[in-house]
Parts: C-alpha cells; sequence; structure tokens
C-alpha cells in the first residue's frame, strides 16, 4: 500500500515540477536578489541614504524650516533613523500632485541630497528584478497577449500557478525524502562526494531541498497571497486580519449618512496646520516607544488632527512588526497604541505575510537564510530535471537490451 502511496507522490513530485521548472527557476533567481533589495539599493545609491558630516545634528524642526519644497507643497510624512550618519527622509506633497515626493536631507547641514523623483539606475534595475519576480516581465510587454486580461494580470496568473505547483512539489518532496530503511537517513542528510557526477547530483536535490524545507515552504505558501485575490482573503480570514476593501467601506458610508441625513465632510479638506514641533513629536514616540529603531511620522488627513507614529527595530535579529501609536496633532494626546508584540500570534503571523516570504521576519539572520534558500530552490528544478532524464534514460536502455 505504501508503495502505491509512495509512486503517487512521486509522479505529483515529478510532473508539479516539470510543469513549473521554468517559471520557478526565474522566480526563484530574481527572489534570491530581491531579498537584500534595500541593502542593493543603499549601496549604489548611498549619498541618498548616507552621510559622513560631523559636528552637531540639526533638530527636526532646523531641518524642516530650511526645505525649500515647503514653500509650494506640505509635509505629510518623516522618516528619522536612530543611526547619525543617515539622511532624514521628508515626505512632502505638492499642491495637485497625488504622490509625495521624497527629499533625502543631511542632518548635519539641512542640505537637501537627493529625491526620488527620477529613478537611478539601481532602482531601474531592482525595478526590472520585481518585475520578473512577481509578473515575469510581462508588465514591461506594451501589446495586450489575451483579450480577457491585462499582460500583468496574466504574469500575476502564471506565476500564482506555478508557486502553487512548487508548493505541492515542496509537500510531497518531504515525503518522498522519508527513508524506507531507519539506516539509510544519513543518506538522505549527506552528499557523497566521491561518487559519480549522477550520485551528486541526486544527493544534492535530496539533502539541499531537505535543509531548506521550512524556508521554502513559507515562501511557496505565502506566494500567491499577491496572485489569486481569493488567496488573500482566504489568507487574512484564517489569520484574523481581514479588512473590507476600501470600495465596501465606502459604500456602507454613504448608505449610512444617506439614510441618517448626516452631512459629508469633504474630503480634500486640508488639515489643520501642526502646532507641536516635529521634535516634540519625535520625544513623544520615544517616550511611548522607547527602544531604538526607525521612526515614521504620518499626518493624517481623516480624521483631522491626527497623527500616526510607526516605529521599528533595527539589527541582525530584528523583529518585523512596527509598533503603532496614533497622537493628537495639537496635543500630543495618545488616541491609540498597537504593539505588534502584543497582538495575538494568529494576527501578527497575518500581518507578517509580507516579511515571512520576504525573510524579514527576523533581520538579517532570515534574510540571510532566505537568500540561501532561494538560491537552492533556483537549482531545485535543474538537480530534479537531471534525476528525471537520468532514470528516463536508463529504462530506455534496459528496454533496448531486452
Amino acid at each position: 500500500m505504501w508503495k502505491q502511496i509512495r509512486q503517487f507522490l512521486n509522479d505529483i513530485h515529478l510532473y508539479a515540477g516539470l510543469l513549473c521548472s521554468v517559471v520557478v527557476i526565474a522566480v526563484c533567481f530574481t527572489g534570491t536578489l530581491y531579498v537584500y533589495n534595500t541593502e542593493i539599493r543603499e549601496f549604489f545609491d548611498s549619498e541618498r541614504y548616507f552621510v559622513s558630516g560631523q559636528g552637531n545634528l540639526k533638530t527636526l524642526e532646523e531641518l524642516k524650516s530650511g526645505l525649500q519644497p515647503l514653500e509650494h507643497g506640505k509635509l505629510v510624512g518623516v522618516t528619522k533613523y536612530q543611526d547619525s550618519d543617515r539622511t532624514v527622509q521628508f515626505q512632502v506633497k505638492a499642491e495637485g500632485e497625488e504622490k509625495a515626493t521624497t527629499y533625502f536631507v543631511d542632518p548635519y547641514t539641512g542640505k537637501i541630497l537627493a529625491d526620488n523623483t527620477k529613478k537611478t539606475s539601481s532602482e531601474e534595475l531592482m525595478g526590472y528584478v520585481f518585475s520578473m519576480h512577481r509578473w515575469l516581465l510581462l508588465d514591461k510587454v506594451e501589446t495586450p497577449l489575451l483579450e480577457s486580461m491585462t499582460n500583468q494580470e496574466l504574469g500575476r496568473l502564471i506565476n500564482g500557478i506555478a508557486t502553487s505547483l512548487f508548493l505541492l512539489g515542496v509537500l510531497t518532496g518531504i515525503f518522498l525524502w522519508l527513508p524506507k530503511k531507519a539506516k539509510n537517513w544519513k543518506q538522505g542528510l549527506t552528499v557523497k562526494w566521491s561518487g559519480n557526477w549522477k550520485r551528486i547530483n541526486h544527493d544534492l536535490h535530496n539533502a539541499l531541498a531537505f535543509y531548506s524545507f521550512i524556508a521554502l515552504f513559507i515562501m511557496a505558501v505565502t506566494g500567491p497571497f499577491w496572485s489569486f485575490g481569493w488567496y488573500k482573503t482566504a489568507w487574512q480570514k484564517t489569520w484574523d486580519t481581514y479588512q473590507a476593501p476600501k470600495e465596501e467601506k465606502k459604500e456602507d458610508k454613504s448608505k449610512e449618512s444617506s439614510t441618517s441625513e448626516q452631512v459629508v465632510e469633504d474630503s480634500t479638506a486640508i488639515p489643520e496646520p501642526l502646532v507641536i514641533s516635529l521634535d516634540e513629536v519625535l520625544a513623544a514616540a520615544n517616550q511611548h516607544l522607547s527602544y531604538s529603531g526607525v521612526i515614521k511620522l504620518t499626518f493624517l488627513e481623516e480624521p483631522q488632527g491626527d497623527l500616526a507614529i510607526s516605529k521599528s527595530r533595527t539589527g541582525f535579529f530584528a523583529r518585523a512588526g512596527a509598533d503603532q501609536l496614533k497622537l493628537n496633532a495639537q496635543t500630543l494626546e495618545l488616541k491609540e497604541k498597537v504593539l505588534f508584540g502584543e497582538l495575538p500570534v494568529r494576527q501578527q503571523i497575518g500581518k507578517s505575510v509580507k516579511a515571512l516570504h520576504t525573510g524579514e521576519i527576523f533581520g538579517q539572520f532570515t534574510k540571510f537564510l532566505w537568500a540561501l534558500a532561494c538560491a537552492i530552490a533556483t537549482s531545485l528544478p535543474i538537480t530534479g530535471t537531471m534525476i528525471w532524464l537520468n532514470k528516463r534514460k536508463k529504462k530506455i536502455g534496459a528496454k533496448s537490451e531486452q
């Protein structure tokens, strides 16, 4: 009975792997690079993110007062790093613009070093890496390939199907790895380098897949989140993080206001000017969240007078998941405090889908493991196909001798 089940799992593993092999190689190879997307961009565009200034650091208010773009726009956000060699990022939204522009400011001189209005070469490169990883570069094709969907949707669909097949291959693979006899366990954990190339290839496929199983499973089970709407909804409902789409919320609000004949406020109204200084906001944020980390201030338009503050940890083993504060912008009164570590485990998992997929769940430590697992995943379709071809040649040779 077990022999038949094993053969059935082997067939699923084989054909699932063959069907998704080309896509998996492309997706996993780009995934290996994209794990370090932030580090790559900061390395090649270091003049944006780092300074070598000496002397006294200017306060946020001093930096803000010298920010000329504010003459034609409004401040909507600030990002402040704990390290003194990092630039301060100011998000300014010009009148009539949909998106805010980020200005990278020297914290010692107040000089604007760069902005994000034009993409750098490294950003262009990582954009293509991301496009290949998410849409197989189909979003770059201008001519529609199908009438029923856009090229981006087609790339997302193919990616989702391939990822699902890869997940199936990962699950069946762990069962096939289990040795038939206890004495053969060591064989599945090591590579016999003294063997011929076929044996080395077989051992590499088995051993590397086993050691990277957990990371591969997590990457594969989170991947369809960005490919299928139903999968995203199911994930959020499973982990108790589901929120109704904005369209549904707007409809609900419009129905409520029409039935109660309430006056709807103008959503385009500009919030009242900030009275409290940015440095006081920063001090309040550090008072409520006393650890070192990256602080992001966001000035909310709805409801008026609120400040959203996000703070995340940094470091080699830094846990993903930012803590959230909401303060009154006029009085700095704490209106809401959500600590990621105090959320139910289900919600922590649900909100960490991106961090789980990219390996940022425990900082640089897991990013390194994920990059290594991605590199292994890139090789698995190749070594697996070679195993299948070798077995196929062996069968054909045996039949010809009969």
